[in-house]
């Protein structure tokens, strides 16, 4: 490399105010000691990619950034699926190859452990347990979980509604299940055709979703205590942030799971932060590893609210790092919104690999560098680095050697991880779940008080009567949606009175919860609920 590409370098590098260190320049295959590589903390909140192939340094960058961070004062929380990422909650140890690293990159290093809080999805790990609704999950998010179309998906949305107005708390998976029984059952057939009807075999086939959830142990974080996100804001008695780290490696077989839980999260902290602009330092950095599940057979809706998300976020002072293999596992509306790029070394030995590597050159701003070249001859531990500066404009494209984490590379040991659980106080907080009366106790009263009346009414009834359901032009698998040209009295009601459905389906609102899956009148960008106080 030039003495005149090494001060471009400089020169776009160099900003006011504080930094995060990212590495050097490499000076072809040597790092340039004296050509530092940095982002401004400031633009955290314009989000970024981290990519790579796997073994190719993206944890340990992610470890990297996530430890400056936290030094900074800035709240913390990633994702950990491998289960490698726990050690930045312990000081790293020299190592001889450690050091010789460290000496060629003219890094000032010292081993520093983190402030670190380890959760998990209900009890399926070693960390304090994290737990949601149902009702604050939404039905957009839960239908991505349960991979329902987007036919199901707009039943379980009316299904929620109704739950909504008749005061029904769906606190985990069993009181969804009670209240769509309860809509099928014949005492219940009234209130479904109130909220326009549904096919007996469309709410099966939900009621089998959830049933197979609960088998592959998804229904571990539905219910009470739930996680008050405000718990991911905090910072330590000497001013650093927490670093929060979920383990999800025992859920690796329910990539949905984790994967929407993750927006849930996103999409609670949306509603309840308030808009600070572009503050000096964000509110809370979130790295979302294996950021691919997330996009995996998502529904059109899905799509346009983890964009909408993540576009709006950014004035909220949270920032997001998605962290995959290439750009094209993100869409293209999301990686608009991704300012700065590390981008790790990248193999092909496919046509398809090939084929994702030129489409990953063509992301980045234009350079004299032959990219596709550069990015298959990376080593571990190097990136091809662009990050938006203060002005709103991409810096030089830097091949660059990161900078090695002063915490551990590689987990903590469950004994470890155990005593820094038990001695939390969020452990005390969220460790132990509480059952409280919901919808399923709700309904079995209902249903209790209301049989002996049933059958009082069946008794008397005419022997001639039509049963329920039964030459009424219905069908014995669906249930009518209510004529509105019946009767004189349907005739003569006024517009206010129109039943249930009409009323939803005709809103605006509603319309716009289905199609764009934007703010509805009680639920946010993801149909998400407000936490029960």
């Amino acid at each position: 490399m030039t003495e005149q590409a090494l001060q471009t370098l400089k020169d776009g590098y160099t900003f006011d105010g504080e930094t995060l260190d990212l590495g050097v320049a490499l000076d072809g295959e040597d790092p340039s000691k004296e050509t530092p590589i940095s982002i401004p903390l400031s633009m955290l909140n314009r989000h970024g990619l981290v990519a790579g192939a796997t073994g190719t340094g993206k944890t340990v960058t992610l470890q990297v950034l996530a430890e400056q961070l936290s030094r900074a004062g800035v709240p913390v929380f990633a994702s950990d699926i491998k289960g490698d990422l726990s050690g930045i909650g312990a000081a790293a140890v020299e190592s001889d190859k450690l050091r010789k690293r460290l000496d060629a990159a003219g890094q000032d290093w010292q081993p520093k452990s983190n402030p670190t809080e380890f959760y998990t999805l209900g009890d399926s790990g070693l960390g304090t347990p994290l737990r949601a609704t149902v009702t604050s999950f939404g039905p957009i998010l839960l239908s991505k979980v349960l991979e329902l179309n987007d036919t199901q998906e707009s039943v379980l949305s009316l299904v929620f509604h109704y739950a909504d107005q008749a005061g029904l708390a769906l606190l985990d998976l069993s009181d969804l299940k009670a209240v769509l029984n309860f809509l099928t059952s014949d005492e219940g057939k009234a209130d479904l055709e109130g909220i326009g009807g549904a096919s007996k075999a469309t709410v099966g086939v939900i009621l089998r979703k959830i049933s197979e959830l609960a088998a592959q142990g998804g229904d571990v974080f539905f219910g009470e205590p739930e996680f008050d996100t405000a718990d991911l804001l905090r910072t330590d008695d000497n001013g650093a942030g927490i670093v929060s780290v979920l383990e999800l490696q025992k859920l690796s077989q329910s990539p949905a799971l984790f994967s929407t839980f993750l927006m849930w999260l996103l999409a609670d902290l949306f509603q309840d932060l308030p808009e600070v602009g572009d503050p000096d330092k964000p509110s809370l950095v979130f790295f979302f590893d294996e950021a691919h599940l997330l996009f995996a057979g998502a529904s059109k809706a899905f799509l346009q609210s983890v964009t909408q998300t993540v576009r709006l976020i950014r004035s909220k002072g949270v920032g997001i790092f998605f962290v995959t293999q290439t750009p094209k596992d993100v869409p293209e509306d999301v990686l608009a919104q991704l300012g700065s790029r590390i981008q790790h070394q990248l193999r092909a030995h496919t046509p398809n690999d090939a084929k994702a590597l030129k489409a990953t050159v063509q992301t980045f701003p234009k350079s004299d560098y032959d990219l596709e070249e550069l990015l298959t001859s990376l080593g571990i531990g190097e990136a091809v680095v662009t990050v938006m500066d203060p002005d709103g404009a991409p810096t030089p494209v830097a091949p660059t050697r990161m900078r090695a984490p002063e915490s551990k590379m590689g987990p903590m040991s469950e004994d470890e991880i155990k005593a820094a659980v038990a001695a939390s106080p969020q452990h005390e907080k969220y460790g132990t779940a509480i059952d409280n009366e919901s919808a399923r106790e709700i309904l079995a009263k209902r249903l209790e008080g209301g049989s002996e009346a049933h059958a009082e009414e069946q008794r008397s009834a005419p022997a001639d009567a039509p049963a329920d359901g039964q030459d009424r032009g219905g069908s014995a698998d669906k249930i009518d949606f209510p004529e509105e040209s019946g009767d004189s009295r349907k005739k003569s009601a006024k517009k206010d009175d129109e039943n249930m459905f009409t009323q939803v389906v005709k809103s605006s609102a509603f319309k716009q919860f289905t199609r764009t899956a934007a703010r509805e009148i009680a639920r946010g960008i993801f149909g998400t609920s407000r936490r029960r106080r």
